[in-house]
């Protein structure tokens, strides 16, 4: 059986932590943050995670990552 091909879009924009949730940069944060209040730039920095959701498609994405 040939490999399944990752998809390198979502391997750039995703990463699979240990314990096998998928974490994520959030939106919204590169542009125009001239307007944005300091605490919710501050909040934009974290990274989040991913519903479980719309994870099951993200690892159909990123299957060996």
């Amino acid at each position: 059986m040939p490999k399944i091909k990752t998809n390198r879009g979502a391997a750039k924009r995703f990463k699979r932590t240990g314990t096998g949730k998928i974490k994520a940069k959030r939106a919204f944060a590169r542009h125009i943050l001239t307007k944005k209040s300091t605490n919710r730039k501050r909040g934009l920095r974290k990274a989040k995670f991913i519903e479980k959701t719309d994870s099951q498609g993200i690892k159909k994405l990123i299957p060996y990552i």
